[in-house]
């Protein structure tokens, strides 16, 4: 088996922090929900749980629905593409062996114990301390300290507020079944509608309301003129408050298909920690 970096989680900042491991020459599998929650899906390894593969500039990654497929793993890998595995446990660790395991679910909490305990274990963002729940943290907070490792604390704490603008960040008004309306990389002006929630309670009970009269769909709209840079996958179960989707004002469809500066940033930072451990530096390329 060569050596190999498990990323727990396949959302966007996830993505980065592949696409900079995998271009560096080193395997990578990432493990994710059965239903992943990633709203910037067209740069976001997770989708190939939907769609059975997703290329992410340049580098495809491809669903292994059995994480106990050890052959269709390898034959992933052996394709230069990367498996995304349909395993919440990390599973796959106990037979896979991976020399470092990164959790980047960004759950902003502690993390549950594994059973697999790899030569290095990284933590993403708040949640994490180190060394007690993991052997170091890179900090994911836009600013100066983003992307640096922290071999000993925690980074800076969780805002609950969303980077810039907060009108950007789409949020569900209620509990239900999200409807896309718009598809990722469409112009949006102010008060199109985007998607709709469908009120859990309400689907197959006949009517269908608005949200002025108080009825059983509630319209996601746009809070100003932009580009749809993120959007759930339709048909998902969402909760109230929840993040769904988010409008990018600088109105450029290109930048929908380019992981985030800051994604690579953090990629930069797991890296450095790779490296930084002469068991693990010269073990990642054999």
């Amino acid at each position: 088996m060569p050596a190999l970096i498990i990323l727990r989680g396949g959302g966007d900042l996830a993505s980065g922090v592949a696409l900079r491991l995998h271009r560096a020459g080193l395997n990578v599998a990432i493990t994710e929900l059965p239903q992943p929650l990633a709203v910037r899906r067209s740069v976001s390894f997770a989708e190939a749980i939907y769609e059975k593969q997703i290329t992410v500039e340049g580098i495809t990654g491809r669903l292994v629905s059995d994480p106990a497929d050890t052959l269709k793993i390898l034959n992933v890998l052996a394709k230069s593409q990367i498996p995304v595995l349909i395993d919440p446990d990390c599973s796959a660790a106990k037979t896979l062996n991976p020399i470092a395991i990164v959790d980047a679910r960004m759950l902003k909490r502690p993390p549950e114990p594994l059973s697999h305990r790899a030569a290095l274990y990284l933590g993403l963002g708040p949640g994490f301390t180190a060394p007690i729940h993991c052997h170091a943290v890179i900090e994911t907070q836009r600013g100066h300290t983003l992307g640096r490792v922290i071999w000993e604390g925690a980074t800076l704490s969780d805002t609950s507020q969303p980077e810039g603008d907060p009108q950007r960040v789409l949020r569900a008004p209620q509990d239900g079944i999200i409807l896309n309306h718009k598809q990722i990389g469409d112009h949006c002006e102010e008060g199109d509608v985007i998607a709709e929630i469908e009120g859990a309670g309400d689907r197959g009970m006949g009517g269908r309301g608005d949200m002025e009269t108080g009825g059983e769909i509630v319209k996601i709209v746009s809070p100003f003129k932009g580009i749809l840079r993120g959007l759930i996958h339709p048909g998902l179960s969402v909760t109230s408050g929840m993040k769904i989707g988010d409008i990018d004002p600088r109105d450029d469809a290109r930048l929908c298909q380019l992981v985030s500066e800051k994604a690579l940033a953090i990629g930069g930072g797991v890296m450095e920690a790779l490296l930084t451990r002469p068991e693990v530096r010269s073990r990642l390329w054999i």
